[in-house]
C-alpha cells in the first residue's frame, strides 16, 4: 500500500509521534493506521509522544572536553528526582562522550549524531519511555581553543550550573577558578567592550526614569546636572557588576576577576555559563494535589 502524506499526518495527530516514525509505522503495517497505532505503542514512541507536551524544567547541564575541544549542552526532565537518578546521569554522560566526538556544531545537527546506533532524537524518544518523563535535549555549543589556550570548567551540585571556561596561557588550577567564579557570579559579557550601544542606552533610559522618580519625591530635588552625573555613576556601577572582568573575585574580593588572572599571567579569552531549566517557563504545581490526583 502507498503510504501517502496524508496518512503519516493522520498518524501523527492521532498519536503525536514524528512524522519518520509514523512513516515507519505505517510501512510496518502496510498502512493500517489502528496497527500503526499498536505498533508505535509497542515501540513505547506513542507514550512518549504524549510526554512531548509536559514541561520539562529540571536536568543536568553537562561541560566536557577532549584536547582543544569543548562542549556544553542541557539535558532536561521532568522533576529533579529523576535529574538525580543514575539512569539519567548515565544518559548524559553516554551523550556527551558522543557529542565530543562528533563534528556536530549546533542543536540539528547534534540530533543526528549517533548514540547507541541510533540518531540523537531517537535515543532521546526511546529514553523517554524507560526513564518515564519526557527529556528535552537543548543549547549544545561547541568550544575550540588553541595549543596556547587552556581550558577551565566546573560542575556545581552535579550539574545544576556548569561552566567552561578559555584562558590565553596559564595553569588548568586558574582556568578552573575563573569557571568556578563564573558559576557562583553569573557574569552576563567578559567585558564592557561586549556591550552593544543598544542595551548600555536602554539601562541608561532605565536608571534615568528611576532617578527623576526618586528626585520628584525627595524633600530637597536636585538639580539636572547631578541627575545625570548620578546615573552615570550608576550606569558604571551595574555595567561593572555583570562584566566578568570586574566582578571581584570570589576567592579574595579585594581583587577583581582581572586582577586575578594578570596575577597568574594569563588572560581570559571566553567563557559560558549555563544553568538548568533557564529560560522555561516552569509550571507551579501543588504536589498533594498532584499526588492525590494519581491516586484517584
Amino acid at each position: 500500500m502507498q503510504i501517502t502524506a496524508g496518512l503519516v499526518k493522520d498518524l501523527r495527530d492521532k498519536t503525536g509521534a514524528g512524522m519518520m516514525d509514523c512513516k515507519k509505522a505505517l510501512v510496518e503495517t502496510d498502512g493500517n493506521i489502528e496497527l500503526a497505532i499498536d505498533w508505535l505503542r509497542e515501540k513505547g514512541i506513542a507514550k512518549a509522544a504524549k510526554k512531548a507536551s509536559r514541561i520539562a524544567a529540571e536536568g543536568i547541564c553537562e561541560v566536557a572536553v577532549n584536547g582543544n575541544k569543548g562542549i556544553v549542552f542541557e539535558l532536561n526532565c521532568e522533576t529533579d528526582f529523576v535529574a538525580q537518578n543514575e539512569k539519567f546521569v548515565h544518559l548524559v554522560s553516554k551523550i556527551s562522550a558522543q557529542l565530543l566526538n562528533s563534528n556536530a556544531t549546533s542543536d540539528e545537527e547534534a540530533f543526528e549524531v549517533l548514540v547507541d546506533g541510533k540518531p540523537l532524537r531517537e535515543f532521546i524518544l526511546e529514553s523517554v519511555s524507560s526513564v518515564g518523563e519526557n527529556i528535552s535535549f537543548r543549547r549544545f555549543q561547541t568550544f575550540a581553543k588553541t595549543d596556547a589556550q587552556t581550558f577551565g570548567f566546573y560542575k556545581h551540585l552535579g550539574g545544576k550550573i556548569a561552566t567552561i571556561t578559555i584562558m590565553n596561557g596559564g595553569e588548568f588550577e586558574t582556568a578552573k577558578d575563573i569557571a568556578m567564579h563564573v558559576a557562583a557570579s553569573s557574569p552576563k559579557y567578559l567585558s564592557q567592550a561586549e556591550i552593544s550601544a543598544d542595551v548600555i542606552e536602554h539601562e541608561r533610559e532605565v536608571l534615568t526614569k528611576e532617578a527623576l522618580n526618586e528626585n520628584a519625591e525627595s524633600a530637597k530635588p536636585k538639580p539636572e546636572n547631578i541627575i545625570i552625573k548620578m546615573v552615570e555613576g550608576r550606569l558604571n556601577k551595574n555595567l561593572k557588576e555583570i562584566c566578568l572582568v570586574n566582578q571581584p573575585f570570589i576567592k579574595n574580593p579585594d581583587q577583581s576577576v582581572e586582577e586575578y588572572v594578570k596575577s597568574k599571567g594569563t588572560s581570559i579569552a571566553s567563557f559560558k555559563r549555563l544553568a538548568v531549566g533557564e529560560g522555561i517557563e516552569k509550571k507551579e504545581d501543588n504536589f498533594a494535589e498532584e499526588v492525590m490526583s494519581q491516586v484517584k
